[in-house]
């Protein structure tokens, strides 16, 4: 299988992918013409922040099955037209966790005692002690918002600080945060208590703006900003305005809007201070992403395992030995319905009976889709695109548990409707390999899913 790289990455990674027997080509600096070229006869990808992996590119890159991000965010990679596409898309939030928090803290320390703009005027032959009287970090309220990984390593560096740490995370409860020394807060108190706001939550449609002018306007005058997560978290020109405004004390931005912020204002307001997107860029995080993201290609590429997904968990599942009939089942199910099934298909229901299948029943609704649309569809249908599928052709997909079956322990259950009729096939496996339809619209019987079809495909008559 062939892996391409199209941005720097430590070597190891390389060497890691070698060793797995992959063929590797290393081709950080491509223009997008040559990526599109290339692309083509790949299996995996590689990327860090600088390459764009778009629509354009997915549906290019025709054997494309993975898009590995050494590092944690993946707003550079169209996720959903991977999704369609049943491209696995994958990231490495771990590696750089202590790096990004750490530069946290550094922004936080420039910011607080006016390092570089002391520095500066250092290096111009000045000496401004009176000019640059700075603030101390003991006592001061912290407020952070997104308490992931990088929020919380933060804030465990601000309770060394003896800082007062609050924060706003809409998934943690306040027993969450109280296990580290955290006050969970809504986000409106966040804003009126915090004397520094630090940012760490994902870029999402949520997310995107979210301090802007209305949320400035709510903040305790002289508040100081620090942005370490993703540049477009962040209203720049309400920012700028604030700051102008002193409402807001002082900004420590690592990221920005558009990347390189050439011709930003806000790079010459004497109260800001900045990094070129430096979170990650230790070499203690590099050399981690790039182990990290070679494992998990490798695992992923020869099926021992997928790890870091953003969009396919569901195929952890899928490669359990012991529930692999049943996919099958479920497979040969949903290609039964197609064949049998007249007028245009409205809802399709999984059912399943036993603790074993419960535990795999989302899995298994993507089995039965993914059969029904191998059958009817030209394009490559998988677990994971084939509930995507569904939903953008208004087909309702329901999915249900009963108690107990009256003759087998394991039992999975598929119940269609169309416009024009209704009806359910009920299957098992027998052992470990030897799959079976048990009924067909209530009528018991005991064959194979095989013989089912051929008795379809030669006899007028419906069903058995």
């Amino acid at each position: 299988m062939n892996i391409l790289i199209t941005d720097p990455v430590d070597k190891q990674c390389i060497d890691i992918l070698n060793a797995e027997g992959f063929s590797v080509y290393y081709r950080p600096g491509l223009s997008y013409e040559e990526f599109l070229k290339v692309i083509v006869d790949v299996d995996a990808l590689i990327v860090r922040g600088q390459t764009k992996v778009t629509a354009e590119v997915l549906e290019t890159g025709k054997n494309l099955k993975v898009v590995g991000r050494a590092g944690a965010g993946v707003d550079n990679i169209d996720v959903e037209a991977a999704t369609r596409r049943g491209v696995i898309v994958m990231n490495t939030p771990g590696g750089n966790t202590i790096s990004t928090a750490e530069h946290t803290m550094s922004m936080m320390l420039a910011l607080a005692r006016n390092i570089p703009q002391a520095f500066e005027s250092l290096r111009e032959n000045m000496w401004e002690r009176s000019k640059f009287i700075g603030t101390e970090l003991y006592g001061k309220t912290l407020g952070i918002i997104g308490l992931g990984k990088v929020g919380t390593e933060v804030a465990r560096r601000a309770l060394a600080f003896e800082m007062k740490v609050i924060a706003y995370d809409p998934l943690l409860s306040q027993e969450s945060g109280q296990k580290i020394g955290v006050e969970i807060v809504q986000l409106d108190d966040l804003y009126e208590r915090s004397d520094v706001i630090s940012i760490h939550s994902p870029l999402t449609s949520e997310t995107k703006g979210m301090i802007g002018q209305k949320a400035l306007s709510k903040c305790k005058r002289g508040v100081k900003i620090i942005n370490c997560a993703r540049g477009e978290i962040l209203d720049e020109t309400a920012l700028l305005e604030a700051l102008e405004e002193g409402r807001v004390g002082g900004a420590a931005l690592d990221v920005f809007t558009i990347e390189p912020p050439t011709g930003s204002p806000l790079l010459l307001h004497p109260n800001v201070i900045a990094t070129p997107h430096l979170g990650a860029s230790t070499e203690e995080a590099q050399e981690k992403v790039a182990i990290q993201i070679a494992h998990q290609i490798a695992d992923a590429l020869k099926e021992r395992g997928v790890v870091g997904s953003v969009n396919a968990d569901i195929i952890q599942l899928a490669i359990r030995k012991e529930i692999r009939p049943y996919l099958l089942l479920a497979e040969k199910l949903g290609r039964l319905l197609a064949q049998l099934m007249e007028g245009k298909l409205k809802t399709v229901t999984v059912g399943v009976t036993g603790e074993f299948l419960r535990e795999s029943l989302t899995l298994l609704s993507s089995a039965v889709l993914k059969g029904i649309f191998e059958k009817v569809l030209f394009e490559p249908v998988n677990y994971i695109n084939a509930p995507v599928i569904a939903r953008e052709r208004g087909i309702a997909v329901q999915l249900h548990q009963e108690d107990e079956h009256e003759l087998y322990s394991h039992v999975l259950s598929v119940k269609y409707e169309t416009d024009k009729e209704s009806r359910q096939f009920d299957g098992t496996v027998f052992g470990n390999r030897d799959i079976r339809i048990i009924s067909i619209d209530g009528f018991i019987l005991r064959s194979s899913p095989k013989v089912i079809s051929c008795s379809i495909r030669t006899s007028t008559a419906r069903g058995c």
